[in-house]
Order: C-alpha cells, then sequence, then structure tokens
C-alpha cells in the first residue's frame, strides 16, 4: 500500500516538473489542463474500472463516476479524472534543449552511441564521433544500445495515431481513453487554426503485424464509426517498450557501479515517466538517494506479480530469437518480389532482405539483426525493416533508425547474387 501511494504521488511530481519548466522558463507549447474520462465499452471493462476506482481510492486518488461522456462512443460505465493536461511535446522539449544550451550544455545530433566502460570512476563512452569520457552517463534512449538485462524484461510495442477534421465540429473538450486491448485515446488540439481530433490506438509488438498498413486503415475505420470525420490530416507511428511488471525502469543501469542511469519501459507514458526520470536521475547523482529508487530500480525484476506475463513476453522473443530463422519465404528468384514490395527470402541457405522499388531498382542487405541475431521483418507502412526481438529498426538500405543495435545491416552487392 505504501508502494501504490508512493506511485500515485510519482503522477503527480511528473506533473509538477512539466509545470515548473513552462514557468521557469516562459515555454510556450499549448499546455492547457483538462478533465479525463475512462470509459469502459462492455461488462468486462466495466469490472475492470470497478476494480481500478477501488484501488485509487486507497490511495486518495479521485476518479468519480458519470452518467454520460464528451465522446459519441457507446459505454457501459465511465469515470472522469480532474485536473489531467496536455501539451504540445515537440514545443516543450525544443525550449528545453534551447534553455539547456543558454546554460552551456552541448547537443550532437546523428551520433550513436556504441559501448561504455566505467574505469576509475568515470564512464568512458565510445560513439560514432569519438570518444568521451564522463563522470555519469544516462541512457534516455528508449533502451540502451548493446545487450543487457533490460532487453529481455521490456518489449518493444508500436502504437499508430491520426488527427482529422470532423465535419460536425463535435470535438471532445477534455481527454478520452476506453479499455480495450489495446486501448484507444482522444484529445482535440489547435494546430495552425485548425481544430484536430488525435486519436490513437492499434498498438501492436514490434514486428508482429502482417501489414502494418493495415493499423493505419483500421484505426481510422474505428474512428468514422464513431465521428463524422473529414479529412485525416496526418498519420504517424511511435515505438514505446512495454516493461513486464507495468512498471517503467528508473535508475541505475544493471551491472554498473552507480554511474551508468537509464530510463525505459515507458508503456506509452513518456511524457509523465520521462518527467518523472530527470527528478528521479538528478536526485540519485545529486544527492546519492531518491524517494523513488526502489520503486523504479531497474534491478528489481524478479518472478512475482509480473512473473505470468514475463513468460508471455519472453515466449514470444525467444520463439523470434530461434524459430524466426524459418521464418522467410521460400522464393524461386528475387524477381518474385513485386515493385513496391519487400520480403525476407532465401537464396542458397541465407536470408536477405529484399527491397524492391517502384522503378524496380533493388535494396539487399542481410536479414538478421545485428544486435542479437534475430531475423527483421517488414514494416509497410513506414517502409523499415523492423526486429520483433529488442525494436531496432532499418532503412531500406540497412541504415539504422532505432536502438538498441548500434551497427546496420549488411549491405549485399546485388552482382554477387
Amino acid at each position: 500500500m505504501e508502494k501504490a501511494k508512493l506511485f500515485a504521488a510519482a503522477g503527480k511530481d511528473a506533473m509538477a516538473v512539466i509545470n515548473n519548466n513552462i514557468d521557469d522558463y516562459g515555454i510556450r507549447c499549448d499546455f492547457e489542463e483538462k478533465n479525463a474520462q475512462l470509459f469502459a465499452l462492455d461488462d468486462k471493462q466495466a469490472h475492470e474500472l470497478d476494480e481500478m476506482g477501488k484501488a485509487a481510492a486507497q490511495v486518495h486518488y479521485q476518479m468519480k463516476y458519470i452518467s454520460s461522456i464528451n465522446f459519441p462512443i457507446p459505454f457501459k460505465k465511465a469515470v472522469e479524472i480532474s485536473r489531467q493536461a496536455q501539451f504540445h511535446p515537440l514545443k516543450y522539449i525544443k525550449a528545453l534543449a534551447e534553455e539547456y544550451m543558454n546554460l552551456g550544455g552541448v547537443i550532437f545530433e546523428g551520433c550513436i552511441c556504441r559501448e561504455h566502460n566505467e574505469k576509475d570512476g568515470s564512464v568512458i563512452v565510445e560513439t560514432s564521433k569519438g570518444t568521451f569520457t564522463a563522470q555519469q552517463l544516462v541512457y534516455a534512449t528508449h533502451i540502451p544500445p548493446g545487450i543487457n538485462k533490460l532487453h529481455f524484461t521490456n518489449a518493444p510495442y508500436r502504437s499508430y495515431v491520426l488527427a482529422c477534421t470532423l465535419n460536425d465540429e463535435n470535438y471532445p473538450d477534455v481527454l478520452g481513453y476506453d479499455l480495450q486491448d489495446p486501448y484507444h485515446y482522444y484529445r482535440t488540439h489547435t494546430v495552425n487554426g485548425k481544430k484536430l481530433l488525435i486519436a490513437g490506438g492499434e498498438d501492436h509488438k514490434t514486428g508482429h503485424a502482417d501489414n502494418t498498413g493495415e493499423c493505419f486503415s483500421n484505426l481510422e475505420n474505428y474512428v468514422r464509426s464513431h465521428y463524422n470525420v473529414d479529412k485525416v490530416m496526418y498519420s504517424w507511428s511511435s515505438q514505446y517498450y512495454e516493461p513486464v511488471d507495468g512498471f517503467p525502469y528508473i535508475g541505475v543501469l544493471p551491472g554498473s557501479n552507480r554511474n551508468v542511469f537509464v530510463a525505459t519501459g515507458f508503456r506509452g507514458n513518456g511524457m509523465m515517466f520521462g518527467s518523472l526520470s530527470s527528478k528521479i536521475i538528478s536526485d540519485l547523482i545529486l544527492q546519492g538517494s531518491s524517494s523513488y529508487e526502489e520503486l523504479f530500480s531497474p534491478a528489481r525484476i524478479k518472478p512475482v506479480a509480473g512473473f505470468t506475463q514475463f513468460v508471455k513476453e519472453q515466449t514470444t522473443v525467444v520463439t523470434d530469437f530461434i524459430k524466426d530463422k524459418f521464418f522467410s519465404e521460400r522464393i524461386e528468384s528475387f524477381a518474385a518480389v513485386d515493385p513496391g514490395n519487400a520480403k525476407v527470402v532465401k537464396y542458397e541457405n541465407e536470408n536477405y532482405a529484399v527491397y524492391k522499388e517502384v522503378n524496380g531498382k533493388t535494396h539487399i542487405l542481410k536479414s538478421t539483426c545485428p544486435h542479437a541475431k534475430c531475423e527483421v521483418r517488414w514494416n509497410s507502412a513506414e517502409i523499415s525493416w523492423d526486429c520483433p526481438c529488442h525494436g531496432s529498426r532499418f532503412n531500406v538500405n540497412g541504415k539504422l533508425l532505432t536502438a538498441p543495435a548500434v551497427n546496420g545491416l549488411q549491405k549485399i552487392n546485388e552482382d554477387k547474387l
């Protein structure tokens, strides 16, 4: 119960970090305080909502039952949570980066961290732009590069979002979330003077959707079934990491001498947990301790409450890790890849990732992810090769897009095939 109360306090601390930064630096990031509505769509979800309400009451977190919601969606039961908020994360983070540089900080872009070593109380960091020595190193990078215990206690997921205009101007003035799995969420934001409904959902494990383009289509169809949609103005997806016990990992990197820190496993709640991480890791570095140190310790994982989920997630990873070698389709020649499409193919007992442009140009790569030797899979929505084991992503030329891999896919000279 004490840890539950501490977790409830963590949300307030995270919001305080954001509010203080906005006030201290005069950040204009479209910050708005709003209420949120959480609603159950069937009896099972209604029971889940009741259990959430009971738990919230025990830690003095107010969830008020309501008889109607601000969304044109049939529901069984709903609650409202006051004093939530929304803001534009890119405007916010850009302003923080500028303040950081005004204080003398330096940001290297396009710089890949390949590895680190702790020696004599310092951290030696090997990167694509040279070697750096620091007193402390913080991996605030979705997940650390290389291979670490955390790669086997986090599962990579992708989430899809679209922003659309409505014909009837029926935009909600609150935040909304259902309890489906995966869940949908809704909010309204004004971009360039135009009001937009933002809706997200259709989450799945990275590399585990047969047709990622269908995820956008499914999300759009779902939104259109409830809203009078005019046009879809924007659509995008993002990656996040799901921890096995539901709590993020924030603190000392397992195996470190308390000089290397990590923040990962945010479950799609990066704005809150990322802000909280700045407080926790700052306290650990400057004061040597944090009130949240034990709660979010990256070294805490033991087969207790999260054991069933741990087995479920890791069974999938092991399946990808071993059996995925047999994933590739047997085709007689590379010509079987249609223009604009991609496949993992077998050629003389080797697997290759093949993408053929509309103009016929073919890109051929070794399909084995350099991180942990899993086989990549094609992401048709974002024209990328995604690793289903730990979430590394690569473009059609093999260039690294997303860690934890630190090298790209090996390019093949087509003339040799």
